[in-house]
């Protein structure tokens, strides 16, 4: 019988499909993300065949050797910087990830920050909470009007494509993006304005944001001096990875007002915060969970298990990210 291990509990569905192929799945008793040490220790117990990973499991040589009879490391996340893939590569380990998890909602929710920082809604919640609305003051919490301003997108995946085209098509903005290469389909669809770097689109938007992957050209792609060339009145979104923003300089540039604004899914030192974010009324911060709804949690436990049920039935993967 085929062993499988799961590193944290997964939504049902998933877990389900893997025992329906009568492998013996072993589930992470731990709600939290494991340790390295721990992960490690779980990996002896059994000679497993596959692991369903998140995004918070660093599977590298070290826990490659932990389990040398594993085929498969199947990432519950649309990431995969948590993989060692030249590593898998030189051992013929398959590592796949969950491409299309939450795609949609991951749009909406930078959507959501946007807004919340445009129209002031956390400020004015607390202010409501906290019985200091003193009643209707046209001086009162001005926000930013969105139509004829300039979005810049860096990335222009499914994510930032969707980004882009809510934008344009929602809110009558200015489109402007970087990415690696151009995308024809969206300067056709949405007129939108190509720069073949990123510091422009920094330059000219009001808003501006980040669908990148993280690797190494992409960490820090957002530093001190990128910062410096946006405009005063200029709003960042990241939902892509932490990393990818310098969390410090952030926190620097949003006290010193080199921007106005900033709003955050995902955090450089997750799940803590560079030093002096928190206090900030000028940045809207969620806990990682752009992708997450009910749906889209059901459909990433399945593509991440599909992907084991496939290589462990001697076919290739679903979704390989080698």
């Amino acid at each position: 019988m085929k062993k499988i291990f799961i590193t944290r509990k997964i939504p049902e569905v998933g877990i389900q499909a893997l025992r329906d192929q009568k492998f013996e799945v072993d589930v992470s008793p731990k709600d939290r993300p494991l340790l390295k040490k721990e992960l490690i220790k779980f990996l002896k117990k059994k000679p497993y065949d596959a692991v369903l990973t998140l995004l918070t499991d660093q599977i590298d040589a070290e826990v490659m050797n932990a389990c040398p009879t594993v085929k498969i490391f199947a990432n519950f996340a649309i990431g995969f910087n948590n993989f060692d893939i030249g590593e898998a590569k030189k051992r013929g380990i398959f590592m796949t990830n969950t491409p299309g998890g939450g795609a949609w909602r991951v749009s909406e929710h930078t959507w959501a920050l946007i807004l919340a920082l445009t129209c002031r809604v956390v400020e004015g919640d607390e202010l409501m909470r906290s019985g200091k609305y003193k009643g209707w003051d046209p001086n009162l919490l001005p926000g930013t009007e969105l139509v004829g301003k300039t979005l810049g997108i860096i990335g222009t995946g499914k994510i930032g494509a969707d980004v882009a085209r809510k934008g344009k098509k929602g809110f009558g903005m200015n489109i402007v993006y970087y990415d690696i290469v151009k995308n024809t389909p969206l300067e056709e669809e949405l007129g939108a304005v190509y720069y073949s770097n990123a510091d422009e689109v920094l330059k000219v938007s009001d808003i501006v944001s980040l669908h990148v992957p993280l690797n190494e050209k992409t960490r820090h792609l957002i530093n001190k001096e990128k910062m410096a060339l946006m405009k005063k009145t200029a709003y960042l979104v990241n939902t892509s990875r932490g990393p990818v923003v310098d969390e410090t300089a952030l926190a620097d540039a949003l006290r010193n007002g080199t921007i106005k604004g900033a709003g955050l899914d995902v955090f450089e030192f997750e799940p803590k915060l560079a030093k002096g974010l928190a206090g900030l009324s000028n940045v809207v911060m969620t806990p990682h969970i752009a992708s997450a709804t009910e749906k889209s949690r059901r459909e990433m436990a399945e593509t991440a298990s599909n992907n084991i049920i496939e290589v462990l039935n001697g076919n290739p993967p679903i979704n390989p990210v080698q």
